[in-house]
């Protein structure tokens, strides 16, 4: 049976104050404490709805102690609200470590939902919806984040990244020279005052960029990989090897021999008795 008490995860408005749920100004009401990633940026919400609750600070650098203390204090009996710096706790941010760790203390923990700046983003965007992977921020060191995009090349669904505006440029100058020119949208400052949406290829909102400058917190939605795309790259892995071991490349991917050669053969566009020639001597 769960404890009594409630870990409340309560998602604030990501610019706009008033997309803030009457639900979740309740719950900072009721509860008694709220942790916060940052308590001087949440102290102002707080402030704006006249709430006047205990605060303290959860964020990257101190979760592990800090973590401890607030199980501590929901085995105690108190009910405790998470809130990041805006949206959705857990999604991005330290939030996602508490959770696990209430949920293992068999500790109540409620959702509410509210501002979520990935969906949003995607909404607008104009690309698919009905399928589509969330990364995150990509790592701040090029080889690093270029070795992410390579793992996404074959991602059919839509892709949708966190950045910060000094590392803008060099993600999108990775994403066209790994992913290629593909759609892309760039969406920046969400329901704040200079909100803004650019649709179209990688390399346009290079050159917009470029032009105009980079202000504000950016979600990027990048169109998933064609079917075309990703039999392009299937050729490229063959092209510099020879047709056997084009086989054992298969092979070892769990295929059987004869399957091995059926595959090779369409991709080559050669007769199978060609593959079964150079398949002679691989031992499976």
């Amino acid at each position: 049976m769960a404890n009594k008490s409630t870990l409340y995860i309560c998602p604030t408005p990501i610019g706009n104050l008033d997309d803030i749920t009457i639900r979740v100004l309740n719950i900072l009401k009721e509860v008694d404490l709220i942790a916060a990633e940052d308590t001087r940026h949440t102290i102002k919400l707080l402030n704006h709805f006249n709430i006047k609750k205990p605060l303290t600070s959860y964020h990257e650098h101190n979760k592990k102690e800090k973590g401890r203390v607030l199980i501590d204090k929901l085995l105690n009996g108190e009910n405790i609200a998470l809130v990041s710096d805006a949206g959705m706790p857990g999604i991005s941010d330290p939030g996602e470590d508490l959770i696990r760790q209430a949920i293992e203390n068999d500790i109540n923990v409620v959702g509410l939902p509210g501002a979520t700046a990935s969906i949003l983003a995607l909404v607008v965007s104009g690309l698919p919806t009905d399928k589509f992977v969330f990364e995150g921020f990509l790592s701040s060191k090029k080889k690093e984040r270029k070795e992410s995009l390579t793992e996404l090349k074959r991602e059919k669904r839509t892709i949708i990244l966190y950045e910060s505006p000094h590392r803008l440029k060099a993600l999108l100058k990775d994403i066209v020279e790994v992913l290629g020119d593909r759609e892309i949208a760039v969406v920046r400052e969400l329901t704040k005052k200079y909100e803004e949406v650019f649709r179209g290829t990688v390399s346009e909102a290079i050159k917009k960029i470029n032009k105009e400058g980079v202000r504000g917190e950016f979600v990027v939605v990048i169109k998933g990989a064609e079917n075309d795309q990703i039999k392009d790259e299937e050729k490229e892995l063959w092209l510099d090897i020879s047709i056997k071991e084009h086989i054992i490349l298969y092979i070892n991917k769990g295929f059987s021999k004869k399957e091995a050669i059926k595959k090779v053969s369409v991709e080559r566009g050669i007769p199978k008795r060609e593959v079964y020639k150079e398949a002679i001597e691989i031992q499976v």
